[in-house]
């Protein structure tokens, strides 16, 4: 009886706590929040350079599996994993010299000049189409009203040397100091060399905290929920990169103007699935039409989505091969979705999410079709 009426006692005074606990949360919600904000702005650098050692898995693995297959002197073979992570960080490096010196002041430069002589490529333009016979397949009132609707545009206002070192300051800002940057990288390096006995301790703690079953299935979908993630991200960050340069030298060939703007542009929205691919090559067309003339915009066009196809069927599936099994129709859902709710972040990974989601899915279907059978 006694038991009873303390097991009474201590509910009622558990939940009286809890509601006392909710109500100064919400009261000081603001507070709270604060905290939350400045524990994210702490935890920043840890978290960018986990991001980075995730970014750097694939290729660190890669080199690591050929330094291990050196025979002599075998001392590359043992120091593999340290060896390889200097490897790829020096490359990274490198690259980002390449960047900062040649191709980001090409772009800058690209787009300066663009904005600047855009009234006279408008005009040029225009003369050209009016010029046209009258039969002309480019002298309709939809050409006329969306070449007006593009002359409204003011350039100036969105992409100029001050709005860019802005948004330069923006992406900038996501790390806040050179101290920040020098953590992160240290965090990831020490991720990437430590990260099986990182593994293998998470590995231990959700055995402890789970049953076996339980467990079992933890590890099989993080696992492939992994493979999933570095394969995508991986190969679209690869494939951007080759649809980029081979898209910038196609176009210098032809003597497009902005040619690497442009290549760099189609690149970087071929990062997203479908719909990417479409905004950068109209986007390249139309610049073309203004700088180059329709003849050359309509040849580039050719050209780039020859390339395209040539991306979509050879290159990107040898890239990423066949882990992110999903139809075209789920790939144009999943972006639309990631993007209506996440912006260009959630059209990047709506694919591999919705892949795992899918993978979920089937299998739930397939373990209640077995059970229902037997």
């Amino acid at each position: 009886m006694k038991e009873k009426k303390f097991t009474k006692w201590f509910y009622w005074f558990t939940l009286g706590m809890a509601i006392i606990v909710v109500y100064k949360l919400l009261d000081n919600f603001g507070q709270i929040t604060g905290w939350f904000g400045n524990l994210f702005n702490v935890l920043t650098p840890f978290i960018m350079g986990l991001l980075i050692a995730y970014l750097f898995y694939i290729p660190c693995r890669k080199v690591e599996s050929w330094y291990r297959k050196v025979k002599k002197p075998k001392i590359i073979a043992k120091r593999a994993r340290g060896l390889s992570i200097i490897t790829v960080y020096i490359i990274a490096i490198l690259l980002i010299i390449i960047a900062l010196n040649f191709v980001i002041p090409n772009i800058a430069k690209s787009i300066v000049d663009f904005v600047n002589n855009f009234g006279g490529y408008y005009n040029n333009t225009m003369e050209t189409i009016n010029n046209l016979p009258e039969e002309s397949v480019w002298k309709n009132d939809i050409i006329i009203h969306l070449a007006e609707s593009i002359q409204n545009i003011d350039l100036k206002q969105y992409l100029n040397m001050e709005m860019l070192t802005e948004y330069a300051k923006g992406a900038i800002n996501v790390v806040t100091s050179i101290f920040d940057i020098f953590v992160s990288f240290i965090v990831s390096i020490y991720l990437l060399a430590e990260r099986k006995q990182i593994l293998n301790f998470f590995k231990k703690l959700t055995k402890a905290i789970f049953k076996e079953d339980t467990y079992q299935i933890i590890s099989k979908y993080f696992n492939k929920s992994n493979e999933v993630f570095f394969s995508f991200i991986g190969g679209q960050v690869l494939d951007a990169f080759v649809v980029g340069i081979l898209t910038s030298i196609a176009m210098s060939i032809l003597g497009v103007k902005y040619s690497i703007l442009l290549g760099f542009m189609i690149g970087l929205f071929n990062l997203i699935p479908y719909f990417g691919a479409i905004i950068a090559v109209g986007a390249a067309i139309i610049i073309t039409i203004f700088t180059g003339g329709i003849g050359q915009a309509a040849l580039m066009a050719v050209i780039v989505i020859i390339l395209q196809q040539i991306d979509a069927n050879i290159i990107n599936p040898k890239i990423i091969g066949d882990s992110l099994s999903i139809s075209p129709l789920l790939v144009i859902f999943a972006v639309t979705i990631g993007g209506a709710y996440f912006g260009v972040l959630g059209m990047f990974l709506a694919v591999p999410v919705f892949t795992v989601i899918k993978l979920l899915i089937e299998e739930y279907i397939e373990y209640k079709s077995e059970k229902s059978v037997t």
